[in-house]
């Protein structure tokens, strides 16, 4: 195992402010176990159930995480595009890479990162905590931080919606 000193991170930009500092966190338990909200985080047919209409999920490090929100627009402005798996450890935390939406041009191709983490509470439930850093400077980025503090919260009622009543009926929407 290297050492995190070790590790070639020259594809991962330093962060533009402290992750720690400035960050989107969310949580929220679902009526579920941890391998079904695994399940639903970790394969194409799993986040097409909550997170979005049609999905391109390569589950593995450096594998393809990208979420159509429009799939029927070209492709670059259907949702979350060019997204990468980053890390995980299986049934407890997946990371992964995310874009700005078409409708913020300016920051559409900045990458900042998503934390997902799961804890068992057992019963049949699990809690969900995500955390979104990796945030720039200047009204663009502002833009974007309010755009994903209130997008979060609605992937995660979908979530909640998809173990409670059953998969989001996307045509619906």
């Amino acid at each position: 195992m290297l050492a995190a000193s070790e590790m070639d991170n020259s594809r991962f930009p330093p962060p533009r402010i402290d992750p720690l500092e400035k960050a989107i966190r969310k949580s929220c338990t679902v009526n579920a176990g941890i391998d079904d909200v695994w399940e639903a985080w970790t394969t194409q047919e799993g986040v097409q159930t909550f997170f979005a209409p049609e999905a391109g999920v390569d589950f593995r490090i450096g594998g393809s995480y990208e979420m159509y929100f429009s799939p029927e627009r070209p492709r670059g402005s259907r949702g979350g595009e060019g997204n990468r798996v980053l890390s995980y450890l299986p049934k407890t935390m997946v990371s992964f890479e995310w874009n700005g939406p078409p409708s913020i041009p300016s920051v559409r191709d900045e990458k900042t990162w998503v934390v997902v983490q799961l804890e068992p509470l057992g019963r049949g439930m699990t809690v969900v905590k995500m955390t979104h850093c990796g945030w720039g400077e200047g009204k663009a980025w502002e833009d974007l931080f309010e755009y994903f503090t209130k997008a979060w919260d609605i992937v995660l009622a979908r979530l909640q919606s998809r173990f409670s009543k059953g998969p989001i009926d996307w045509d619906a929407i």
